[in-house]
């Protein structure tokens, strides 16, 4: 067996060992978890948490669109309650699903501000929260719903863009860990390695 074919043995085998620590090291879970006796009962529970993370991501992605259509309905003469009713009709994503079964709470008799509040506090969602807000604040106050949704989709906006800049910022810090671990051990394994075993079977 030739020293290029041990050394990409061992590149394999390092690089799989290496590998499977880093998908443990990057579990969600903020603290260790007993591991069950049956792996097969946890997968739908993760698949489940995965599901519902990506839905609120979509449905949060959502928020700044539905203010601008808040904004629209206000600026085409409706009231806050037909704005919300037209605005959540237009959405196609999982806001304008959960938003749907709110208007359809708020047709089978609950008032429409009572629905939305307790569709915020399920949702836990910060910027339907402050949505709520100012929904709340344009019927009691008189404040112009135009103006107040379409000032908080450019806050959502501005707040997000910079979120997104300081995820980016943050990317060579989390590159450094698979650099390190992954691709250099691999990289020395095939370079180094081969050169080694030559040299100490000349020596020999």
């Amino acid at each position: 067996m030739s020293a290029a074919t041990i050394a990409a043995g061992a590149a394999a085998g390092a690089v799989a060992c290496i590998a499977s620590a880093w998908r443990t090291w990057t579990v969600s879970e903020p603290f260790p978890v007993a591991v069950s006796a049956h792996p097969e009962a946890a997968a739908p529970v993760r698949a489940t948490r995965r599901h519902r993370k990506r839905r609120a991501a979509a449905r949060s992605d959502e928020v700044p669109q539905f203010l601008d259509l808040l904004a629209a309905g206000s600026t085409a003469g409706l009231s806050a309650e037909v704005s919300f009713r037209r605005a959540a009709g237009c959405l196609r994503g999982p806001l304008g699903a959960d938003l749907d079964d709110v208007m359809r709470s708020v047709d089978l008799g609950v008032p429409w501000r009572e629905a939305i509040d307790e569709f915020v506090e399920r949702a836990g969602d910060l910027d339907l929260s402050r949505m709520a807000a100012v929904l709340a604040r344009t019927e009691s106050l008189g404040v112009s719903l135009r103006d107040a949704t379409r000032e908080l989709a450019m806050t959502v906006r501005e707040a997000r863009r910079a979120s997104t800049l300081e995820r980016a910022r943050t990317a060579p810090v989390r590159m450094l860990f698979p650099l390190v671990f992954l691709i250099l051990p691999a990289f020395l394994l095939l370079t180094v390695v081969p050169v080694l075993i030559t040299t100490v079977r000349s020596i020999d």
